[in-house]
């Protein structure tokens, strides 16, 4: 069984280079399978940087992120998909982790958070990373799932524009096991520290919020552009 990894991408011409550079030096060859870019039609140099990387790069005919995600994953040839953002990097070793986990009896499941920036809160927030609790589950801690969970599970619900793998992580653990591994993905402070650290925050644990009280994805997005804002 290999890994396809699949991230989707907008307009991340910044990292997606030294992802996909990162990528090849930490996996084990002989583990991974491909690596895929699920693109939603950017305009700037993501997909011709990917492209010189030799890794396949999809143009998604719908953009949104559980769209081109679910997308890339019916073209996978993997055995397991790997979704990751463009902005977050497992941690070395990350195929091991994740076949020992699937042959452990576990159908899906994530890495812990790491931020690169040592503000008390952003630490604290990953620290929290390494309970199984969807107060403090985070799309940018990466998810793995096995190809046929994911299609027992019908994919992301690609109604949604926020906390799309939170919900399918929920239909996940209806079916299966979940594994949360010890060891960290890191990602970058900037978003954070161009926004607002607390503000940012507050406006993640408000989407989280509306989702539980059943708000719709329309306005969700209309208060985070709002406190974010966003365009």
């Amino acid at each position: 069984m290999k890994i396809s990894v699949i991230i989707p991408t907008f307009q991340e011409e910044e990292n997606i280079g030294r992802l996909i550079k990162y990528l090849k030096r930490q996996a084990n060859t002989s583990l991974l399978q491909e690596i895929i870019i699920a693109d939603g039609n950017s305009d700037d140099e993501t997909v011709t940087i990917a492209s010189q990387q030799g890794v396949r790069v999809l143009q998604c005919p719908v953009r949104g992120r559980a769209a081109q995600m679910n997308y890339a994953a019916a073209r996978a040839s993997g055995g397991i998909l790997y979704f990751i953002h463009a902005n977050t990097f497992p941690p070395k070793g990350f195929c091991d982790d994740i076949i020992f986990a699937v042959k452990d009896g576990y159908s899906a499941g994530c890495f812990r958070l790491q931020v690169d920036h040592n503000h008390w809160f952003l630490q604290l927030n990953c620290w929290f990373t390494r309970f199984d609790s969807d107060y403090v589950k985070f799309g940018d801690q990466s998810l793995f799932v096995t190809k046929e969970q994911f299609k027992n599970c019908n994919g992301f619900d690609e109604r949604l524009y926020f906390l799309e793998d939170l919900e399918l992580i929920k239909r996940i653990k209806s079916n299966g096991k979940f594994k949360i591994v010890s060891k960290h993905v890191l990602i970058s402070a900037k978003k954070y520290l161009e926004k607002g650290i607390y503000k940012l925050q507050i406006a993640f644990f408000l989407m989280f919020i509306m989702y539980k009280l059943k708000y719709s994805q329309d306005k969700m997005r209309e208060a985070y552009k709002r406190m974010t804002h966003s365009k």
